[in-house]
């Protein structure tokens, strides 16, 4: 069986589904089986095999009734995130609302939220429910799922990278930035948009660190031909060292002249 990569409709991350024993293609509407209940989602990339992601199930292909439910869904959801939006600001929670998604089945409504800390919503969940008169679910997510639901343009003018490649967004380092020797530009010229860390990041650091096996750590002493001196640059990608002499002489040296 094939695997997909389907983007559930609404704020949900796109994920790899099985595609079962029917034929999808790629914008194919489907229905898919979430934590959550049954959900409508549409294929968007039909080239993913052998994916290490959890898989979910995708159930068949959405009707014109099940497109009709979920449009009627996402116009009334409206309303409960202005309901929302009031309590939490009533209440003095501190979290933020970004989105909203009524099940296909119209028996849950699942907000979805950052915050900095543990929130008790006990009772924004008891009145939303009330309110709306079905079962409520929030859901937290990171400031990186923020921004890919959100979209917008990084410093290098493209589409941030949490929405233009679909999957789960990777774990980024501060040890990515220091072997690309980036990490003294400062936090705010390596963040995205989302204020934590870039996930270019992560694309050649692999790179780096096979370019500087071998190579001296910055500001370590080194003995080369002209003395003893401190590295004081370190060059990956042409492979040159810079030293400090003892005797106050600069010079410019290959790897394996060390």
């Amino acid at each position: 069986m094939s695997h997909v990569l389907v983007s559930i409709y609404s704020w949900e991350t796109p994920r790899a589904s099985d595609a079962g024993s029917f034929d999808v293609e790629k914008n194919s509407k489907v229905i898919v089986s979430l934590e959550s209940g049954n959900e409508l989602g549409i294929v968007t990339d039909m080239h993913v095999t052998g994916s290490t992601e959890k898989a979910e199930k995708i159930i068949r292909l959405a009707t014109k009734h099940d497109v009709e439910i979920y449009e009627k869904y996402e116009k009334e959801k409206e309303d409960f995130l202005k309901f929302c939006h009031r309590e939490v600001k009533r209440q003095a929670l501190p979290m933020k609302i970004i989105d909203a998604r009524i099940s296909l089945d119209g028996k849950q409504i699942i907000f979805v939220f950052t915050a900095d800390a543990r929130v008790d919503f006990r009772e924004l969940v008891k009145n939303i429910s009330k309110e709306s008169k079905r079962g409520v679910r929030m859901q937290q997510i990171g400031s990186r799922d923020e921004a890919r639901k959100l979209g917008g343009y990084g410093i290098c003018g493209r589409e941030v990278c949490c929405v233009k490649f679909p999957g789960s967004i990777p774990s980024i380092t501060t040890e990515m930035a220091k072997v690309q020797q980036i990490a003294h530009r400062g936090s705010d010229r390596i963040s995205g948009l989302c204020g934590r860390l870039m996930c270019c990041l992560a694309y050649e650091a692999e790179q780096y660190r096979s370019l500087l096996e071998g190579m001296p750590e910055l500001y370590s002493v080194v003995n080369t031909k002209e003395g003893r001196g401190t590295v004081i640059e370190v060059n990956a990608g042409t492979q040159e060292i810079k030293v400090k002499i003892e005797n106050g002489k600069y010079i410019v040296l290959k790897k394996e002249d060390l």
